[in-house]
């Protein structure tokens, strides 16, 4: 039974992770440039597991006693979504890719903060891992299975970052023109106002 816990875990873990959203782009778009990918790929993992492990802990009654926090975290949420999505658009217009393609980005703390806002004021993020990680997780009762789970989620957490991080390369030879980063950011500031729009309706 360890065994099938850590592999459900995984499983489901992974099956929430790969669907296409602005942390998984932001990670991409490091990955292109080759930039901080380690640091940025050990952040979002570590920051799973960290909200893994409070879904299986049982976390999710807090959220039934603050009912607001959703709310919250959507409002806040969308609001980077739109700013962000403008900048990417913005820049997608202006097409100035010379540091880019030169395989510059911003520097690390700046990068870690904006990878630390797409994933804690991401209410995406709180429903797969406290909601659902966690609603799949009472299915094992004892402890030892429960840790088992846990595991094996936040496993996938940090397979899946560090492969989207590090294999984002094999991309790189077309990205190689100013083109290509301008079709890219204006398909990054799409996701996210589709986004800010999906947690805007949630909201109504």
């Amino acid at each position: 039974m360890m065994l099938t816990a850590a592999l459900t875990g995984f499983a489901t873990a992974i099956s929430l992770i790969l669907a296409i959203g602005a942390q998984n782009a932001y990670v991409l778009r490091q990955g292109l440039l080759k930039s901080h990918v380690f640091p940025l790929a050990l952040m979002c993992a570590l920051s799973d597991a960290v909200l893994i492990t409070a879904g299986v802990a049982g976390f999710g009654a807090v959220v039934a006693l603050w009912p607001l926090l959703p709310a919250i975290m959507a409002a806040l949420g969308a609001a980077f979504l739109i700013v962000y999505g403008a900048l990417k658009l913005r820049a997608a217009w202006a097409g100035d890719y010379a540091l880019t393609l030169s395989g510059q980005s911003a520097a690390l703390w700046p990068t870690l903060l904006t990878g630390i806002a797409f994933t804690w004021l991401n209410p995406h993020v709180y429903l797969d891992t406290l909601g659902l990680i966690g609603a799949v997780s009472t299915k094992f009762t004892p402890t030892p299975q429960k840790v088992a789970f846990a595991v094996g989620a936040c496993s996938a957490s940090f397979t899946f970052f560090f492969a989207l991080g590090y294999g984002a390369r094999l991309l790189a030879p077309i990205m190689q023109s100013r083109r290509a980063w301008q079709i890219l950011d204006a398909l990054i500031a799409l996701t996210m106002w589709t986004l800010a729009y999906s947690l805007i309706r949630a909201l109504l």
